[in-house]
């Protein structure tokens, strides 16, 4: 079972910030999969490590559109971030400690702040930034 689904308000209206949404989601739903099948630490490793770099690249492109905007909301947006991008490395450092536990709290975090952020921080940037022509 995955542990997000693509929802259409998660939509920003920028082909390119919504196609890596979905790709985040299918990086995270993958991963999570293969903890519930026992994947052993140093794949969780790699797979952390690799969603660390895919979030922080669309963090990037996103700053980069809200920056080109001038979005009013990009510090505590990119604040935001940055909070994320810390609890993935905490998270990969659980996942070595303590696989089930970090199972957990990957499923409980991860599904926790995709949701708040996608309803409040990115649906405030789609009102601003989206295709308000779709």
């Amino acid at each position: 079972m995955s542990l997000l689904q693509w929802k259409p308000q998660y939509a920003l209206g920028i082909p390119s910030v919504d196609h890596e949404h979905r790709e985040m989601i299918g990086m995270i739903n993958c991963i999570y999969d293969q903890i519930g099948h026992g994947a052993n630490a140093d794949a969780i490793e790699r797979g952390l490590g690799e969603i660390h770099a895919g979030i922080a690249a669309h963090f990037a492109l996103e700053e980069r559109h809200m920056r080109e905007a001038a979005y009013q909301e990009y510090e505590a947006h990119k604040e935001q971030h940055e909070q994320l991008l810390d609890e993935i490395r905490d998270l990969m450092d659980m996942m070595v400690e303590s696989p089930e536990a970090g199972r957990e709290r990957l499923r409980k975090s991860l599904s926790d702040w995709f949701s708040v952020h996608f309803a409040t921080f990115d649906a405030r940037l789609h009102d601003r930034l989206g295709d308000h022509d779709s």
